[in-house]
């Protein structure tokens, strides 16, 4: 449904100085435990086109916003159930102010957070009071 680089988790993929395939991924945080499994993967595809030598490594700096979602990704989270994140990830010392986050089944502006960790800790779990539709909103950071 979505790539790497929809959710801007793909860094750089390039040549190394021996020639072999690089390829830089960033965490969306940095225990997320999905980093194991998207590094196989990564290797996976890259062995099965020829490349069983590239390198895979994970880039924690700059470190990994929403704000680096694409506005496909975002489109495609939205289509799949996923509330997109809303506004821009808060600056260092700001005041967070909770916006609302649009229902993405029925479109209605009328939901509310009943967790603040959905099903990974990067989403959180709301509910839409207008079709009462619980779904996963990706937080912004």
């Amino acid at each position: 449904m979505l790539t790497l680089e929809d959710l801007g988790i793909l860094r750089a993929v390039r040549r190394g100085g021996d020639g072999r395939p690089v390829v830089e991924i960033t965490p969306t945080y940095s225990g997320c435990p999905a980093m194991d499994a998207i590094r196989d993967d990564v290797r996976g595809r890259l062995a099965a086109h020829g490349h069983g030598d590239a390198e895979v490594r994970t880039v924690l700096s700059p470190p990994w916003s929403t704000d680096l979602i694409t506005e496909e990704g975002r489109r495609k989270l939205a289509e799949h159930g996923i509330a997109p994140p809303t506004g821009r990830a808060p600056a260092a010392g700001a005041v967070v102010v909770p916006l609302s986050v649009r229902c993405p089944r029925c479109g209605s502006m009328r939901t509310r957070e009943l967790s603040r960790f959905g099903s990974t800790a990067c989403k959180a779990l709301r509910v839409c009071d207008a079709c009462r539709e619980p779904f996963d909103h990706v937080k912004p950071f």
